[in-house]
């Protein structure tokens, strides 16, 4: 694991803010970190992501870094501590559509990071990008999750059902989305005024 990334005092430039986070780059060094992050039982199961090997990890990021259909960033509190993983993956321009991923730190949930983070990254999504839809797919059951969408604006859309496997039990997945005329009718501030 590089232990800068680990490292509060260490400078990441901020690409993008929130009102309390902000996002740079994700870089292949941040492997192991996120590596970390997926090894929590309770990550891996609301994520369906399980941690495989990091060097498969540091490729897949390598990867990431040279696709022009995904944003990949490291969120950021303010003393520059990384706190989780936020993504818009399979962006399609002509559609206008893209999928958004956030993965907290177990030790940072539940402190309002999730929402600043995924308010910021709409923000860019329909502020700086032509998205006209950002969809995010999560388990039923996980309802930190879908608290955290259904404040940022998301609409539930419908159940996939026995979407996925966990521990030998199917389980549902939510399909929800933001379309942009839904992020204009907004009130709250935007990244750009923080």
């Amino acid at each position: 694991m590089n232990e800068d990334a680990e490292q509060p005092d260490t400078v990441r430039e901020r690409f993008w803010r929130g009102r309390t986070v902000a996002f740079t780059p994700i870089e292949p060094d941040d492997a192991g970190l996120i590596q970390h992050w997926r090894s929590d039982p309770v990550a891996a199961h609301e994520t369906g992501i399980w941690p495989g090997a990091l060097h498969e990890l540091r490729e897949r990021i390598e990867g990431w870094i040279d696709d022009r259909t995904r944003d990949d960033f490291l969120v950021l509190l303010p003393d520059g501590t990384p706190a989780g993983h936020i993504s818009l993956s399979d962006e399609d321009f002509v559609d206008g559509t893209a999928e958004v991923y956030l993965l907290l730190a177990p030790e940072h949930r539940g402190q309002g990071y999730a929402a600043d983070a995924l308010a910021a990254l709409t923000d860019l999504a329909f502020g700086e990008l032509p998205l006209q839809r950002v969809e995010a797919v999560t388990h039923t059951d996980n309802t930190a999750a879908l608290a955290v969408l259904a404040g940022a604006g998301f609409v539930r859309e419908g159940v996939r059902r026995s979407a996925c496997l966990h521990r030998g039990r199917r389980y549902d997945s939510a399909l929800l989305s933001l379309l942009r005329e839904e992020w204009e009718a907004q009130s709250r501030p935007r990244s750009w005024e923080h």
